[in-house]
């Protein structure tokens, strides 16, 4: 058959890209947009590839059959309503036999479908690439200041004014501190945040600024890359300030879903008994169990989080000192604020 292959810089030219590698393999990481059509599931790839260590021809066998009976069935459910022009765009790990049996029966039906070569391997070098070069080349500025004080509500208002926003916390679906797990939903594998993260990246207009939280290099379970760190601790920062009475009724809002929880709340708190004492932690988990929601985040905010801001920020963010100061109630509405932001800072 005539070239059925296309590289990375084919994919807007395809009305559909699908994933043929296994639903596991796809959850862990996988072209933005794809659609996941494994013509393996996991056991079967499993069974596969220890058939092969003991007997290649046996194994390649029974993978051609078990393709060809996957195949029947997205034939008859996933894509029997494609018209005759639609053209899929198809990989699995290195744009191997997976995708290329899928490739070739579409082509044989009368779809023009094209396989992508190198598969997933060459999406995740590209990924790679990316991180480093992007972020060196974007203009960044950064939301500084203590926990409690609204940044991601005015990260959140700034984006909804209009600004380019990059939400690190939202795309690991972690708040980046102790407390920060989210409880509705796991965070993402590594390379799916690093796919995320470039999605995002590679939309925004270069000629303006992107405002992004100050982080550390790691948000749960999550690391930064280190051209993205390079760049955001370089850049301008806004020093964004709140009463600390703001700040603790902020918390008790924002964060209230927690003692819904005693036991998972207590568990988080826990990590940090090693730095505080186990006298302090009980403590904690005596307010935890009486609800006394202000008087356990005002010590926490005391005692923990503002001196480990105190230690980290200056040496973190070279123009901290710098920083232009902006004061704020973090529960009220800052859209006028994000606006006048917008607008001083020709965002």
């Amino acid at each position: 058959m005539k070239n059925l292959l296309a590289t990375l810089a084919d994919l807007s030219t395809f009305d559909e890209v699908i994933d043929v590698r296994t639903p596991l393999e796809f959850a862990e990481d996988h072209i933005p947009g794809a659609i996941n059509a494994p013509v393996l599931s996991n056991e079967e790839r499993v069974i596969v590839g220890t058939l092969y260590k003991q007997d290649p021809f046996a194994a390649t066998k029974l993978d051609a059959g078990l393709v060809a009976k996957n195949l029947g069935i997205h034939l008859a459910t996933t894509f029997k309503d494609k018209p005759k022009n639609w053209k899929p765009l198809i990989y699995c790990w290195r744009g191997g036999k997976r995708s290329g049996s899928m490739t070739t029966w579409f082509n044989l039906i009368g779809w023009k479908a094209r396989q992508l070569q190198g598969g997933y391997k060459a999406y995740r070098a590209d990924i790679l690439v990316k991180l480093d070069a992007i972020p060196a080349v974007s203009r960044f500025i950064v939301l500084a200041g203590h926990t409690g004080c609204g940044k991601t509500r005015l990260l959140n208002a700034l984006e909804n004014e209009g600004a380019q926003t990059l939400d690190l916390e939202g795309l690991a679906k972690h708040r980046g501190s102790v407390l920060g797990a989210s409880p509705a939903s796991a965070q993402p594998s590594q390379k799916s945040f690093d796919s995320q993260l470039i999605s995002q990246l590679s939309q925004f207009d270069p000629s303006r600024p992107v405002f992004v939280e100050a982080e550390s290099k790691r948000i749960g379970l999550v690391h930064l890359p280190a051209s993205l760190m390079l760049a955001i601790r370089a850049a301008d920062c806004i020093l964004v300030q709140a009463s600390f009475e703001d700040r603790i009724r902020f918390l008790c809002d924002d964060y209230s879903n927690l003692f819904d929880d005693p036991l998972s709340f207590k568990t988080k708190l826990a990590r940090l008994v090693e730095m505080h004492g186990k006298v302090v932690l009980a403590h904690w988990n005596e307010l935890i169990d009486q609800g006394k929601k202000a008087e356990l985040f005002s010590e926490l905010i005391s005692k923990h989080y503002d001196p480990a801001y105190k230690r980290s920020s200056q040496s973190n963010y070279l123009r901290l000192a710098d920083a232009r100061p902006l004061v704020i109630d973090p529960s009220s509405d800052l859209s006028e604020c994000a606006r006048q932001l917008i607008v001083d800072l020709g965002a």
